[in-house]
């Protein structure tokens, strides 16, 4: 263990070195980084009611398919990841597009600049974070959670991700991230579908949480962390978390501030939804399909976070008790998968 963590904090610091935002003459600057996930865009509530595929303010019956191409090319100039040269992106007053993921191809996500993949998981979980969970498959990334017949390779009990020793656990599931804390105010959006809990029938309620959210790394020395979590307890339910303490690497409630948000009329497992949040320095704004369903302000008990963060997406599920996530966990048939596009 000794050793095991102190490989750990030479990773941290590796994962720290990457650029930051920072403030200019003692002002934060203006949101100068909007991140574009699977698909997903960025807005100062300019365009709220335009989703990422179809949305009028994308799509224009008028343009012309060749000047909608160099149209879109020329917007990617200097856009990071895998943004499609033929999509013509949304663009948002006050943010500018700076990274884009369509997984159009696979990711080799050993030697990928931008995303890599944990080794991770998470105490109060049943789920152990392996790179093979993680799959690429039609323009969409997936994230498999499978059980663990202890059959193939099992993880190291060393994990790079976590701040003590991690056995291999009743679960394999996947967590794509980015590999620097590089990523700070801006508009994080992603479009994703949860997990069926048994095949050919989304209305059965299991337990699970699929997510996207930004995350200060390691959490033992400075946790911050907004999260969008969706969880098997309804067809429509969403969670919206901030948390922020330091020194510590287990959860505690005082550390964490939680809004939900229920979909009324929504099935997140039949369909694909935009989930997106808007971090700034005056405070945190998560949308659903463009519209408003949550804040996180200054006037509340935790701070807004203001060190840069990795960006990650996962799939977990809560430990036997199904403390969160939904309480119908015997429901739950693997292999199950979240899916992102």
């Amino acid at each position: 263990p000794g050793l095991c963590r102190a490989a750990q904090q030479r990773r941290v610091l590796s994962m720290a070195s990457g650029p930051t935002v920072m403030p200019t003459h003692g002002h934060p600057r203006r949101p100068l980084a909007a991140l574009l996930l699977a698909g997903a865009s960025w807005s100062t509530h300019a365009s709220l009611t335009s989703p990422l595929r179809g949305g009028s303010s994308v799509s224009t019956a008028a343009m012309a398919s060749a000047n909608r191409t160099a149209s879109a090319s020329a917007a990617l100039a200097g856009v990071f990841g895998h943004p499609s040269p033929t999509e013509v992106y949304p663009t948002y007053s006050d943010f500018t597009l700076w990274l884009v993921e369509e997984f159009d191809a696979p990711l080799d996500l050993d030697t990928d600049p931008i995303w890599t993949w944990s080794d991770g998981g998470l105490r109060e979980g049943q789920v152990r974070f392996e790179k093979e969970a993680i799959k690429f498959e039609g323009g969409k990334m997936m994230i498999e959670a499978s059980i663990n017949d202890k059959t193939g390779p099992q993880p190291e009990t060393c994990s790079h991700a976590e701040s003590e020793p991690f056995t291999p656990k009743t679960l394999r599931s996947g967590e794509m991230r980015t590999r620097h804390n590089m990523f700070r105010y801006g508009r994080y959006e992603v479009r994703m579908r949860a997990p069926t809990v048994q095949t050919g029938n989304t209305t059965v309620n299991g337990n699970y949480i699929s997510t996207m959210f930004a995350f200060r790394d390691g959490k033992f020395k400075h946790w911050r962390e907004i999260d969008i979590e969706v969880t098997g307890d309804t067809q429509s339910s969403v969670t919206m978390n901030v948390l922020s303490a330091e020194n510590t690497d287990a959860w505690r409630p005082d550390i964490q501030s939680t809004k939900g948000f229920d979909a009324k009329g929504q099935n997140v497992r039949a369909d694909f939804h935009n989930y997106a949040f808007e971090w700034l320095p005056s405070g945190i704004t998560w949308y659903f399909d463009g519209e408003k369903v949550g804040e996180h302000l200054p006037s509340d008990a935790l701070p807004i976070p203001d060190l840069s963060t990795k960006i990650m997406m996962n799939l977990w599920v809560f430990n036997w008790l199904y403390g969160f996530g939904g309480r119908e966990g015997k429901n739950n048939q693997y292999p199950m998968r979240n899916e992102y596009e």
